[in-house]
């Protein structure tokens, strides 16, 4: 029996919650096919924390994160807590989450399964075999940077600011983590920015190039205005390997590349923090890219995928076990390619599956998989 591993699931709101039992039925079969125990422990974040403690996320919950392993989180958000003021809203808990884990490095692999190029707003052959990842640096620029506002000036107009910033060592260490990427998949990085009108931009560049002459110089990088990239990533997306940007500019154009994949419910993210010097360990946090869905909530008509594959992204880059995510990930292409779809990527006239149903789709092949 393998060592347990100790996991937060924090399902949140909407169609959190029935995503992440689909995983958590995987989990059992891992515990019994594979003899992979974990600990896992649920806690509230989102809405579903303020309804219970007042807040989107408490102190208690912020310490689980930090002791555990990794942190499985599903969706946050819905028009119930639209009307909060700024600081109590059910995102902030996830942002909370993100920046005293310090997890600055987001990716967000698109991948076109081949039973979905079709699925794509794109040609076909414009996606299809389509594997790019976008590494989005999530915890400085101007999202988080200062002063920020709404002030009122002397003529009585409001005026909202934000402040763009990021300094050497925040571009550095996720610069390394895209060239360390690129060194595993096909060679090659794209760092992206505005150098041409932001001065952010312009250190961005100068920072990410020298790390490439003096530390990847197998690495064969360049570099791409943001907008010439959303523009690319729509012309010829498979031109790219790995995107690494900014905060703002890769919350951006990750949402552009999910929908080159067909649907956001397909698209799985992990946002990672460093690595310490001493155990390896690194904090983590795994996600869908998808909302809450409220709309569709408690309906079982939810795409658990990308749940199911950020569960097979946590496998991966948190316990080293690639044996497994390919395992899960293999399923999923699997059913895919049996023709078992969700609504939201059902193709017209066809009779779509619901949650539970794709849940158990996944378990039927990973049972194969393992005969």
């Amino acid at each position: 029996m393998a060592s347990n591993k100790k996991l937060l699931v924090l399902p949140g709101d909407g169609i959190g919650p029935e995503v992440m039992n689909e995983v958590r039925r995987i989990v059992d079969w891992m515990d019994k096919r594979r003899h992979v125990s974990f600990d896992m422990q649920d806690g509230l974040c989102g809405g579903a924390a303020i309804d219970a403690h007042g807040t989107p996320l408490t102190d208690e919950t912020m310490a689980d994160a930090l002791a555990v392993d990794a942190v499985l989180f599903g969706s946050v958000g819905g028009p119930k807590w639209d009307d909060l003021p700024f600081a109590m809203k059910p995102e902030r808990g996830l942002l909370r989450l993100r920046k005293e884990m310090d997890l600055f490095a987001n990716l967000r692999p698109a991948i076109v399964f081949d039973a979905l190029a079709d699925a794509s707003a794109l040609k076909p052959e414009l996606v299809a075999g389509l594997d790019i990842m976008i590494l989005r640096e999530l915890t400085g620029g101007i999202y988080f940077g200062e002063p920020r506002g709404i002030e009122t000036l002397p003529s009585g107009e409001r005026r909202g600011f934000n402040t763009q910033s990021y300094t050497e060592s925040e571009i550095a260490r996720v610069a390394r983590v895209g060239f360390e990427l690129a060194g595993k998949r096909q060679g090659r990085l794209t760092s992206v920015e505005k150098a041409n009108v932001m001065e952010s931009g312009v250190l961005w560049r100068e920072v990410v190039q020298q790390i490439g002459d003096t530390e990847f110089p197998n690495i064969k990088l360049n570099h791409m205005y943001a907008d010439n990239c959303a523009m690319q990533l729509v012309r010829a997306p498979k031109q790219f390997d790995v995107i690494v940007t900014d905060n703002l500019f890769g919350d951006i154009l990750s949402d552009c590349a999910a929908m080159l994949t067909g649907s956001l419910g397909m698209l799985p993210s992990a946002s990672l923090g460093a690595e310490d010097p001493t155990t390896g360990r690194r904090m983590a946090l795994y996600e869908p890219v998808h909302g809450s869905a409220p709309d569709i909530a408690g309906q079982g008509k939810a795409n658990p995928l990308a749940e199911v594959l950020s569960f097979a992204m946590l496998l991966r880059y948190s316990f080293d076990m690639g044996e497994d995510a390919d395992m899960v990930e293999k399923a999923v292409a699997n059913v895919l390619a049996s023709g078992k779809r969700t609504g939201d990527i059902a193709a017209p006239g066809q009779q779509p599956i619901s949650t539970s149903e794709m849940g158990a789709a996944i378990l039927s092949e990973l049972d194969k998989l393992a005969a």
